[in-house]
């Protein structure tokens, strides 16, 4: 296992362990397989291990299997305050607490405000008295280090990360997010900071290693090395210096044993030119499947309505690369789940995007296109509760 040093000169392994998608059976988390695959990971030196108060069962199992083999100082757990539940400072000790007492310890080691994808929310937050709470908790030993994840473009997210001083934060990143989401420029402007970042996402929920277009999937096996899919997107990963811990979801033993043999060669400049340059190739054959030639540079931004085009351009094609579940997870995180909406159906069609568009794409046509599969019944309702809640919350 290789290591990398948070901001305090802490070893972290490369190669973190995602837990929110636990082997289950009969609707429940396997708890027995999970356990398997949790001891096998900490016997490998992986000590990074990430869950989320709002993930079912998550915080209860890692808590009760770690206090079972006494390994809860030797490992470094990180979970999410689910800010956009807190209405008072009472809240903030009520789901501490409770993080607390599911996870069976006495401090948490790495806490993030969970999907802090907009400056407004910070705000609020600061209103309630986060900053004051987090630094007496910080005093008193029971969080050690303060960070956030976010879903949102790259603008947005140095907005944020400037806004307080962050210990660390953890974004979605993988060759075919380079330029959307926080991406390289947010990963850059991390770095710059010496704020460590963590991934989330580097398989895009697995679809990078299992369902990808038959011209990728004959990209990745005329390549000398023979790695799987997912070796060569954790090593572009990997081999970059910005990067600190690489979350994945291993659900079964020879995922996670692939995982631990690639993490043992992931070194800044693992890969070769040759290398990237395949990586770019097997990218373009997924934009192939691609609706809209977008490349997120932003040359339409901002827009006077607060489109975030770019955005819900990535979430339109990703549609089509991937699957429409996984678009419209992404279009409603990045447009709707924030206090000033981005949607595309706030488009009045001024075509000031279009007047700087170096790909000369017709931006109001496509985002009428976009609307009609994205801004589903099911989003529209996603929505408006998200309104109501920054109303009234």
């Amino acid at each position: 296992m290789q290591y990398r040093k948070d901001r305090y000169g802490n070893e972290l392994s490369v190669l973190g362990f995602g837990c929110m998608r636990f082997p289950r059976s009969g609707g429940k988390i396997d708890k027995e397989a999970t356990e398997k695959l949790l001891m096998r990971a900490y016997e490998a030196g992986v000590n990074y291990y990430d869950t989320a108060y709002i993930y079912g069962g998550s915080e209860e199992t890692i808590g009760e299997i770690f206090e079972k083999h006494h390994i809860r100082d030797d490992i470094n757990i990180a979970t999410k305050l689910p800010h956009y539940l807190i209405r008072s400072r009472e809240g903030l000790d009520k789901y501490f607490a409770e993080h607390l007492r599911r996870l069976r310890t006495g401090y948490i080691d790495y806490y993030l405000m969970h999907m802090l994808n907009d400056i407004s929310a910070w705000e609020k937050l600061k209103n309630l008295g986060i900053e004051e709470w987090l630094e007496e908790k910080k005093a008193a030993g029971q969080i050690r280090q303060v960070g956030f994840s976010y879903h949102g473009n790259s603008d947005m997210f140095c907005k944020v990360l400037d806004a307080y001083d962050w210990d660390f934060c953890q974004i979605q990143y993988n060759y075919m997010d380079e330029h959307t989401q926080a991406g390289r420029e947010g990963l850059t402007y991390a770095h710059s900071k010496g704020i460590p970042v963590v991934i989330m996402e580097p398989l895009r929920g697995g679809r990078l290693a299992t369902r990808l277009p038959k011209d990728a999937v004959q990209i990745f096996r005329q390549h000398s090395a023979h790695h799987s899919p997912a070796q060569w997107a954790l090593m572009w990963l990997w081999d970059q210096k910005e990067v600190t811990v690489v979350l994945s979801g291993m659900k079964s033993m020879d995922m996670l044993n692939e995982n631990i043999r690639t993490a043992r060669h992931g070194l800044p400049g693992v890969l070769a030119d040759e290398d990237r340059e395949m990586l770019e190739s097997v990218g373009a054959a997924i934009n192939s499947k691609m609706k809209v030639g977008c490349t997120a540079c932003h040359y339409c931004m901002p827009c006077p309505q607060g489109v975030d085009i770019p955005g819900t351009f990535s979430a339109y094609n990703r549609c089509y690369s991937e699957g429409k579940a996984a678009g419209r997870r992404e279009y409603l995180m990045t447009t709707a789940m924030r206090k000033d909406s981005t949607s595309a159906s706030q488009c009045i069609e001024c075509g000031k995007c279009e007047r700087h568009c170096p790909q000369h794409i017709e931006i109001r046509q496509e985002l009428k296109n976009a609307r009609k599969v994205l801004e589903t019944p099911v989003y529209k309702v996603a929505k408006t509760g998200v309104r109501v809640l920054h109303i009234y919350g």
